[in-house]
């Protein structure tokens, strides 16, 4: 009797952001309207190679601030590369550290936090994995393979990169994809018929054809694309490459470009074992008709990533939910 227990939240203080290069305004939109709501104040270090838009963006939010008799400086902004992200990781007065970015960075910053005993809050990568099974409806499959795995050039941390087909659908959903990729309108993301733009960086495209040269020498066959585009700027083709293991090195390396993987199961329970296997769990998908597996996959024996989907890409339709 006379006892009284109250739970109450109160803001951290400072919360530090860091985002990537491929969503360089909506990230920052959801991680310091959240911030903000819960009344901290935030520094946000975006991507060096996207450093206009983060100095605009930031104008804009300081003038609302002020118009409302509040200080800009609740949302204040550092350009630059790494030693100003490695400043904010070690930093005693961030007391929140968001992270969006590479699973190799990301373990970097995690450690460079925890060493202060920080906190932290971590987006990295995603080797999403799209599974169709033999009842799955292919006039679903096929624009949902497209979107999610050469969708923003491959550049999304939901893209997908491994598709695991049934045996005894896996020929017929290659030709029908391959003849989907030789559709797809290459250019200008400007341009309203552009399906598929450049990748980001002259690097990128040296990753995305080292990732094609490793995965022909682990006993890959590209049925579709491998190649730069001969264009000015980073272009490259989407590509499928088939006829690897589900355990090959390559398709274990998350490479930010549109290459997708193309796999062959059996059973149900090997392949929601091997969509669990790699170290970058991030969203899911299943193509089926049978509510039991759906069922099963929503449930613990099935998909260990944050974003579960059914008959529906693994990006494109998380937006609305808690993310990751």
């Amino acid at each position: 009797p006379g006892h009284v227990l109250i739970e109450q939240w109160n803001p951290v203080g400072l919360v530090g952001i860091i985002t990537a290069f491929n969503f360089p305004v909506a990230v920052y939109g959801w991680n310091s309207a959240i911030a903000m709501i819960c009344g901290n104040a935030c520094l946000w270090k975006g991507a060096p190679t996207t450093s206009l838009i983060s100095v605009a963006v930031t104008k804009i939010i300081a003038k609302v601030l002020e118009d409302n008799k509040v200080p800009g400086a609740i949302c204040s902004l550092a350009c630059g590369g790494a030693d100003i992200g490695t400043a904010m990781a070690k930093d005693e007065r961030m007391d929140l550290l968001s992270f969006t970015g590479s699973t190799k960075v990301g373990k970097q910053v995690a450690l460079m936090v925890q060493e202060r005993f920080g906190r932290s809050l971590l987006e990295l990568g995603g080797n999403n994995a799209i599974i169709v099974f033999e009842d799955a409806d292919l006039s679903l499959v096929i624009p949902s393979a497209l979107f999610a795995a050469v969708g923003t050039a491959g550049q999304r941390c939901t893209t997908a990169r491994r598709l695991f087909l049934h045996e005894s659908i896996h020929d017929d959903v290659v030709t029908k994809l391959a003849k989907a990729y030789a559709q797809v309108r290459i250019g200008d993301p400007r341009d309203s018929d552009t399906l598929c733009g450049p990748l980001h960086t002259k690097e990128a495209v040296k990753m995305f054809l080292d990732a094609v040269e490793q995965a022909k020498q682990q006993g890959g066959s590209v049925v579709y694309g491998g190649k730069v585009i001969n264009r000015s700027g980073n272009y490259v083709e989407p590509t499928i490459v088939t006829g690897l293991p589900h355990n090959a090195p390559i398709v274990h390396t998350e490479t930010f470009a549109p290459i997708l993987y193309v796999l062959k199961f059996k059973e149900e329970e090997e392949v929601f074992a091997w969509n669990n296997e790699v170290k970058q769990g991030l969203s899911s998908s299943i193509f089926t008709k049978d509510l039991g597996r759906v069922f099963r996959w929503l449930g613990p024996k099935g998909s260990d990533c944050g974003i579960v989907n059914v008959n529906i890409p693994t990006s494109g339709a998380e937006i609305g939910g808690a993310f990751g």
